[in-house]
């Protein structure tokens, strides 16, 4: 899939940016992602409430294979081929991604933490003088201790 066909795919949808991405481009609106064009397929972002949509359709999670292990990620589901022909109704599931992506994107946000109201007390410094002292008692010390022979 190249730019121009993209570009063309969303024109229902509404203006979107492509940014090339492995072996294809990531799709987003308002800033947020919610498509992957990759040399596999066309992937909408999905959730537990746009799941269901993907699976009566027969589609499945976005899939990639490592040297040990197929890795699945739910976020991201295969378009329904018969969607690239009508593209009214593949704007309304582009619409229902993006609400996807951006539900994900609050659930990530980090909340923020309450700020301490008691300060920590610096720590204290020791002075060159009970430094050089203690150095000094350490050496007495050691010269009135009986050497062994």
């Amino acid at each position: 899939m190249d730019r121009e066909f993209l570009s063309d795919l969303f024109a229902d949808f509404g203006p979107v940016t492509l940014r090339r991405m492995f072996s294809g481009y990531g799709i987003s609106a308002d800033g947020t992602n919610f498509a992957l064009a990759l040399r596999a397929g066309l992937y909408f972002s999905a959730d537990e409430e746009t799941i269901p949509q993907f699976e009566a359709e027969g589609c499945g999670p976005f899939q990639y294979q490592t040297r040990s292990k197929t890795v699945t990620v739910n976020s991201y589901w295969q378009l329904p081929a018969r969607l690239f022909d009508d593209s009214e109704e593949l704007a309304v599931w582009a619409r229902s991604a993006l609400g996807a992506a951006q539900r994900a994107e609050l659930r990530k946000r980090p909340r923020k933490r309450p700020v301490a109201r008691t300060a920590k007390a610096p720590a204290k410094k020791v002075s060159a003088k009970k430094t050089a002292a203690k150095k000094a008692a350490v050496k007495k010390t050691a010269a009135k201790r009986p050497s062994k022979k």
